[in-house]
C-alpha cells in the first residue's frame, strides 16, 4: 500500500507512519519544511515539502496514493475539502482524525457520569455538539458524507493518548501538558477537585487501529478509539508520584486557562469525556493491549 500521511512529523501520524513502515508499507507525509522533511527521511517516510493550505499539493497526493490519513489538524475545514474531493470516486480509504472533545463538558473538574456512544453521529441522531465544537463536529459529518461520493471514509475519534510516539514527536497533548507545568513549577497541579474522568487510550493501539481500519473499515463509519477511563485526579497524583514530588494541588479554571489556555483548560484538562468505543473491536477486531493508565504513568512516564 501507498499511503499519504498529512501529520506524519507529528505524535499520532508518525505513529502511524511508523506502524505503517514496520508493515511493509511506502508511506509518503506531509511536512511543512526542509527540516522536518528530514525528520521523515530519518523515519523512512518519503517527505512532501507543503502545507495544509495547499490544496493543489494534497489533491495530487492523495490520487497518487493507495490510501489517505489526514492526522495533522482535526480542525482544518479546507484540507478535509481538498482530500475528499480528489478521492471522490475513487473508493479509496480516507481516514480523518478527530478528538473526545467533541462531547467535552465545561465541567472544571467536577465529574459526570454522562456516557456517549458512537451512534452520536448516525443519521437521525438528535446530539448536537457545544457550540466551541460545532465546527469539528460538522468536518467529522462531512468526512462521513464523503462515502456517497465513493470515498471510504472513515472518522477515528481519539481519546486521551498516552504513550511515547514512535515517530519524530514524542509526546501527545494532555499528559505531556500536567507534566510540562509540574516540572517547571515543581507541583502538579490539577483543575478544581480533578473529579472530572476521560476516556484514554495507549498510542500503539492507536497506531493499530488506524492500519486496520486502512484495511478493512467500511466506508462511513465513525469509531470511539478508547479502552479504558480515569480522572484527573487519579491521573495527576500518578505523576506526581512517578516525578517524586509533593501533593497535588487544586486551581481554579481562570488560573488553568492562564497557564494552558482556554481550549487546553476548558476541554482538554478540565472536561469530562467519557465514551464507549465497540465498533472497532467487533467490525474490525481490534484488540488493545494497554488498559491502564495510570500504570503507564507510574512506571513508563519518565523512561523511553
Amino acid at each position: 500500500m501507498r499511503a499519504f500521511i498529512t501529520g506524519a512529523t507529528g505524535y499520532i501520524g508518525g505513529s502511524v507512519a511508523d506502524r505503517l513502515l514496520r508493515a511493509g508499507h511506502q508511506v509518503t507525509g506531509l511536512a511543512r519544511s526542509p527540516e522536518k522533511a528530514r525528520l521523515l527521511e530519518r523515519l523512512g517516510v518519503t517527505p512532501v515539502v507543503g502545507t495544509l493550505d495547499d490544496r493543489a499539493l494534497l489533491a495530487e497526493q492523495a490520487r497518487a496514493a493507495d490510501a489517505v490519513v489526514n492526522a495533522a489538524d482535526s480542525d482544518h475545514r479546507g484540507a478535509v475539502e481538498a482530500l475528499v474531493e480528489a478521492l471522490a470516486g475513487s473508493g479509496k480509504p480516507l481516514l480523518h482524525t478527530s478528538g473526545s472533545s467533541i462531547v467535552g463538558t465545561d465541567s472544571r473538574g467536577e465529574p459526570s457520569g454522562e456516557t456517549f456512544g458512537e451512534d452520536i453521529l448516525d443519521p437521525g441522531s438528535s446530539w448536537r455538539p457545544a457550540a466551541d465544537k460545532e465546527a469539528r463536529v460538522a468536518i467529522d459529518r462531512y468526512v462521513l458524507a464523503a462515502s456517497s461520493r465513493g470515498v471510504r471514509s472513515v472518522v477515528l475519534c481519539n481519546t486521551l493518548i498516552y504513550g511515547h510516539g514512535r515517530g519524530p514527536s514524542r509526546d501527545s497533548v494532555q499528559i505531556p501538558a500536567l507534566v510540562r507545568q509540574a516540572r517547571e513549577s515543581g507541583t502538579v497541579r490539577r483543575i478544581g477537585a480533578g473529579g472530572n474522568i476521560w476516556s484514554n487510550v495507549h498510542i500503539d493501539d492507536v497506531a493499530d487501529l488506524y492500519v486496520l481500519a486502512l484495511d478493512a473499515a467500511p466506508a462511513g463509519s465513525f469509531f470511539f478509539v478508547e479502552n479504558g477511563e480515569a480522572s484527573f485526579g487519579d491521573m495527576t497524583a500518578a505523576i506526581a508520584e512517578a516525578l517524586g514530588l509533593g501533593p497535588v494541588e487544586a486551581w481554579d479554571i481562570d488560573a488553568a486557562i492562564h497557564e494552558w489556555g482556554y481550549e487546553a483548560a476548558v476541554f482538554a484538562l478540565g472536561s469530562n469525556s467519557r465514551v464507549r468505543g465497540e465498533r472497532a473491536r467487533t467490525r474490525l477486531g481490534w484488540r488493545p493491549r494497554h488498559a491502564s493508565v495510570l500504570d503507564w504513568i507510574r512506571n513508563e512516564l519518565t523512561t523511553g
